[in-house]
């Protein structure tokens, strides 16, 4: 029977709908967070354990407590271009964190671990659709730390027998389909709550880095993954562990991708508002085209996304940014869009 796994970053955007897809596996998730950037309104579904990844002795303390079978380690800082101005920061918690992480599962017995990677590991890739066998080139701390982590796992499954499966992601998107998670940081870095977040007037504008890519309208390219279809892939990372002896690495994307202007072209047909946009120069460092071969994540783990489509992405992501400000969004909806037609 499915027992108790330790989530770090479980109040996070990510970890709480990974959070409830264990608890609907059967599992019970134990929620270990420092609330800094994770909300304790997103733990719904198993206790929840105040603390940070450095503090050895309350971590160790979680562990003795509960006993978990297993962890999924989501809990880290993720704005590559914050990384490059702070490598301090990032260093210190994603992988120093980590290292006391895996100190503490030794300790106390516990062999498996799904890690919270990143396509950023990949770096400016030569070639798309990447594939997990793309060399590792990442060009800022946040993907080094993430490369390291990787490394340090494969390091552990020789010396120590730790089970490890590290989740490569593209760009987590949409919301909980129930309505009852969704994704709110602060400050907001990710495109699709910024775009909708234009659309219902929170924010006046859209930012555009770049408009002359090697691509269909000279924005950067992406590939979008529903956050859900992202929480479905720990459970079966997990659940292979339970069986096999394994170390690896797998991309989790959709394999198709949408340049930025035709992100925030879906976001109006959605809601039914304009989004305004601001052009400026490129940033250093962004890729022109990011997309994933997911195949092996389909083929070992039996992973089949079920939100695959943009709009859909965008509708569950404008739904729950209608429940937390249902009075501004309102407002917004009487403001027509050319081509299309409001209720």
């Amino acid at each position: 029977m499915p027992g108790t796994i330790l989530v770090t970053g479980g109040a996070g955007y990510i970890g709480s709908h990974v959070c409830k897809a264990l608890a609907r596996a059967g599992y019970l998730p134990v929620v270990y967070d420092n609330l800094f950037n994770g909300h304790r309104e997103a733990v719904r579904w198993g206790p929840l354990e105040v603390g940070n990844l450095e503090d050895r002795s309350r971590l160790s303390a979680c562990l003795a407590e509960h006993h978990p079978e297993g962890v999924i380690h989501l809990a880290g800082y993720i704005a590559a271009g914050e990384s490059v101005v702070a490598p301090a920061k990032y260093y210190g918690n994603n992988l120093c964190g980590f290292l006391t992480l895996l100190d503490g599962m030794r300790h106390h017995g516990i062999a498996r671990i799904v890690f919270s990677s990143t396509a950023a590991v990949y770096g400016a890739p030569k070639e798309v659709p990447i594939k997990e066998t793309s060399p590792i080139r990442p060009v800022n701390p946040y993907g080094h730390s993430k490369a390291m982590c990787e490394q340090v796992l494969q390091d552990y499954a020789v010396a120590y027998g730790m089970r490890s499966i590290s989740l490569r992601y593209f760009n987590a998107a949409g919301a909980d389909p129930d309505g009852e998670l969704g994704e709110c940081h602060e400050p907001e870095t990710h495109l699709i709550p910024l775009v909708l977040e234009a659309a219902a007037g929170i924010r006046n504008g859209i930012d555009v880095y770049g408009d002359e890519y090697p691509t269909r309208d000279g924005t950067c390219v992406r590939d979008y993954i529903h956050v859900a279809d992202l929480a479905a892939a720990h459970v079966l990372a997990l659940r292979k562990m339970e069986t096999s002896a394994v170390v690896g690495a797998y991309n989790l994307g959709n394999g198709q991708g949408f340049t930025v202007l035709e992100v925030i072209d879906a976001a109006e047909r959605v809601t039914g508002c304009p989004v305004p946009t601001r052009r400026h120069p490129p940033r250093a460092g962004d890729p022109p085209i990011l997309l994933a071969d997911a195949t092996l994540a389909k083929a070992e783990l039996g992973w089949v996304p079920a939100f695959g489509a943009l709009e859909t992405q965008l509708e569950h992501a404008w739904n729950w940014l209608r429940r937390r400000h249902p009075a501004v969004v309102a407002s917004r909806l009487s403001v027509p869009v050319a081509g299309v037609t409001t209720d």
